[in-house]
Parts: C-alpha cells; sequence; structure tokens
C-alpha cells in the first residue's frame, strides 16, 4: 500500500500490482528507487511479485500445442496385490502428498 496525503493508504488490486511491476520491468530502476519514486513499501513490491510470479507482464505463458499430457493412466491397483501400499508426491515448495493404503 502507498500512503496519500493525509496518511491514509491506498488499496491496490490485482490488475493494478501488474501494471505497476510491468512498469518496473521496464524501468531501469532499482527496487528501492522504483518504490520511492511510486510511494509504496519495498515490502509490498516484493510481496505481489511474488504471488504474481512471471505473470507480471499480464500475459500467462501458454502451453505448447504439441505438448503431451502430464497425466499416465496406469489403470486400477490390483486387489491382490501387497496389503500395504505408500505413496508420496513431492509437490514443490516443501509440500508432500503422503497416501497410505493398508
Amino acid at each position: 500500500m502507498s500512503k496519500v496525503a493525509g496518511g491514509k493508504h491506498v488499496r491496490r488490486s490485482e490488475r493494478q500490482w501488474r501494471a505497476l511491476l510491468a512498469r518496473f520491468e521496464q524501468s531501469a530502476m532499482t527496487v528501492s528507487e522504483f518504490c520511492r519514486r511510486e510511494g509504496i513499501c519495498t515490502a509490498s513490491f516484493y510481496r505481489w511479485r511474488r504471488l504474481l510470479g512471471e505473470t507480471v507482464a499480464g500475459d500467462r505463458p501458454m502451453p505448447p500445442a504439441n505438448r503431451s499430457a502430464d497425466f499416465v493412466d496406469l489403470d486400477a491397483l490390483s486387489l491382490t496385490g501387497p496389503d500395504r501400499l505408500e505413496l508420496k508426491l513431492d509437490l514443490g515448495g516443501g509440500l508432500v502428498l503422503h497416501l497410505v493404503r493398508g
């Protein structure tokens, strides 16, 4: 948020932050110079840049048309298989999905 006359804060929408981050990408300024010029907190700048990731320019990257599916169907699990089945998926960002059967 940025301060305006009277000490009040301005709340920006996601679209406004996207435009702000796009302006930063076009500038040759450092983050602190840009934030000072725009009157925004550097912590807010970094937070929104992280939240919006690589989509700061406003366009989400399109997947290639010839890309195959990331999902591979392995059919149903056999009921006569081992009594216990354990599956761990590392989803990134410190998030792990752990499934146990049996």
